[in-house]
């Protein structure tokens, strides 16, 4: 992953990683105001030998005492040292609950013994404090072996008093704060690494192009508007929706398909987009002068006789049964150099049609005839048919919906051309963001469009060079003689003849 995806991440999780982090903070909080305050207060005393007069004999005493020292800390918390504490501050608790808040500490090579209570009370803690230090002052000397005298060697001396503390020591407010807020903020970098780990949507273009292995080719943004108005080349072409089919159209003539130019343009499920995509791009093509031919080959739901408003009541299925000549049933459009040829009826076997001679006939003359051949196709995974079609089509084109489209999804549409022996040519990402770390202008940019080698001339057959937007026919050329009797049945040597036919009348 690169430091941009990292930033994609965070940007698209912010949302809960505030909320978690900020719930961290705040249950700490409610913790820390829920905590009864503990004050502590320390009171310190000094262990020497009363015996010794020359620097040897206090040298051993010294000795002796540090080598006691850790005794009589372990001596605070008994009985024989508490007992007396409870009776004379009169404690409502025992030996044993006192020493839970009693600590006594020594630092090595000292003769020091600190003695800590904690307590909610600041100068009950103080009190207990200095008495647990005169009780084990007096039990020390009680329990060490007499001299002589009659006198105990050792002897402790209070050098500190407790003192009643202004502040409590717990809970620590500022400590409670920062760990909520580290612990609130290391929970959300781990929730939001788990959900971009177990995300399995489509959502950017190296996503797709790792699953495809083939270029993305264009980045359409998503149209809240779009089922109202699916034409938007033709109905707002200044709208920014319509650049990116611009960009797309620019792109699509970047490829290098060896001289064909015939795409069928599918999808790996419905409603991603598909036949929106395939007549936008048709305008464009048009719009720039290109002769393009739409042929509806959704044999199953066909809808580009819907979009763009003509008869579909015979097409494509009445070509290829023989029912029907092209010239007869491919209607121009828009005021453009742009066909359109609907599918039909519905036939019982669409798969066996599209994958007949007839249709790869069909899709060599009208190569030859238009600059560009689009065939809006079903869906992969859910039917055969645009599998079928790509394996005689120079190439497929998979519309990809980011944020909806999965993984799963997507291997499986392009392992079904890949079957075939189909070419995928690229992927087109469609209904992408408009705002956010996926938004069209963030995750997308202007990248498409540029990048792309130029080769109009590697993919336009000699003698095919572009036309003028406003040429009305559809070919100016002369044709070969059809060197197939599939062809004249077709009615594709005669289709020049009957456009002039038309224009007259």
């Amino acid at each position: 992953m690169e430091l941009s995806d990292y930033i994609r991440i965070l940007r698209k999780n912010w949302i809960v990683m505030v909320l978690l982090t900020v719930l961290g903070i705040v249950a700490m909080v409610a913790y820390t105001v829920t905590r009864t305050p503990i004050y502590e207060s320390s009171s310190t005393i000094f262990v020497s030998t009363q015996a010794g007069s020359t620097a040897a004999e206090l040298q051993q005493g010294s000795s002796f005492t540090q080598a006691r020292i850790n005794t009589y800390v372990g001596l605070v918390s008994t009985p024989i040292v508490l007992d007396p504490v409870v009776n004379s501050l009169g404690l409502n608790t025992s030996a044993g609950a006192l020493a839970d808040h009693v600590k006594a500490t020594a630092a090595p090579n000292s003769t020091l013994i600190s003695i800590t209570v904690s307590n909610p009370q600041p100068q009950l803690a103080a009190d207990i404090a200095n008495a647990v230090a005169a009780s084990l002052s007096a039990s020390v000397p009680q329990l060490e072996p007499e001299g002589s005298d009659g006198s105990s060697p050792v002897r402790l001396s209070l050098v500190s008093q407790a003192q009643a503390a202004d502040t409590p020591s717990s809970p620590n407010v500022a400590l409670n704060v920062a760990l909520g807020l580290f612990v609130g903020l290391g929970l959300a970098i781990l929730v939001a690494v788990l959900r971009t780990s177990l995300d399995n949507r489509v959502r950017t273009p190296r996503e797709a192009e790792a699953i495809t292995d083939a270029p993305g080719i264009g980045a359409i943004a998503f149209d809240a508007k779009a089922k109202e108005r699916p034409l938007i080349v033709h109905a707002d072409p200044l709208s920014p929706r319509a650049e990116s089919f611009r960009a797309l159209r620019t792109n699509l003539q970047f490829l290098d398909m060896g001289g064909r130019a015939s795409f069928v343009i599918t999808s790996s499920i419905p409603s991603e987009g598909k036949s929106t995509t395939t007549i936008n791009l048709a305008i464009a093509l048009a719009d720039a002068g290109k002769r393009v031919a739409l042929l509806d080959t959704d044999l199953r739901k066909p809808k580009v006789a819907e979009y763009l408003s003509i008869e579909g009541g015979a097409g494509l299925t009445d070509v290829l049964i023989g029912r029907a000549k092209v010239n007869e049933v491919m209607l121009p459009w828009g005021g453009r150099s742009l066909y359109v040829l609907p599918a039909g009826k519905i036939p019982p076997n669409p798969s066996e049609l599209l994958g007949s001679a007839q249709m790869a006939t069909l899709l060599s003359m009208l190569e030859k005839d238009f600059d560009v051949v689009l065939c809006d196709a079903p869906p992969l995974l859910p039917v055969t048919d645009a599998a079928v079609l790509a394996r005689v089509a120079s190439g497929a084109l998979m519309v990809v919906s980011a944020g909806r489209t999965t993984k799963h999804q997507l291997t499986g549409a392009t392992d079904a051309l890949n079957a075939v022996g189909a070419k995928l040519a690229g992927f087109v990402m469609s209904m992408v963001p408009v705002r956010g770390p996926d938004s069209y202008y963030s995750a997308y940019g202007y990248g498409y469009g540029y990048g792309y080698g130029y080769r109009e001339a590697a993919s336009t057959p000699k003698g095919r060079g572009p036309k003028p937007a406003d040429t009305p026919s559809v070919s100016s050329r002369q044709e070969a003689p059809p060197a197939d009797e599939a062809f004249d049945e077709l009615g594709l040597s005669s289709r020049k003849e009957s456009r002039e036919a038309q224009r007259d009348g």
